[in-house]
């Protein structure tokens, strides 16, 4: 699950399924009105594979849906691959 906003697809993540559950909320989808199918993954895994596959720059929000303590994650230098960064190039340019 994803969503777009100032040029970034940003992935939702969860830290467990009270926060999932607490975001469906917000979508409308209370308890019991559907079910919501979720994977579990290390967030390393998520940094190191599915960000490098998907398309265009991509950073992680965690638990979106808790306001004070969600969390960004963007798609720069330190927190995704370099070669996902969106800063790679002026990190790069500044170490010559």
């Amino acid at each position: 699950m994803s969503g777009w906003h100032g040029g970034v697809r940003w992935i939702y993540a969860f830290t467990d399924v009270e926060a999932l559950a607490r975001f469906a909320g917000t979508r409308g989808a209370g308890a019991g009105s559907r079910e919501w199918e979720y994977l579990s993954i290390l967030g390393a895994r998520l940094v190191d594979a599915v960000i490098p596959a998907a398309d265009g720059p991509t950073g992680v929000v965690v638990d979106v849906a808790d306001g004070d303590a969600s969390m960004l994650f963007p798609p720069v230098v330190g927190i995704v691959p370099d070669r996902c960064a969106v800063d790679a190039d002026d990190e790069l340019a500044g170490a010559l």
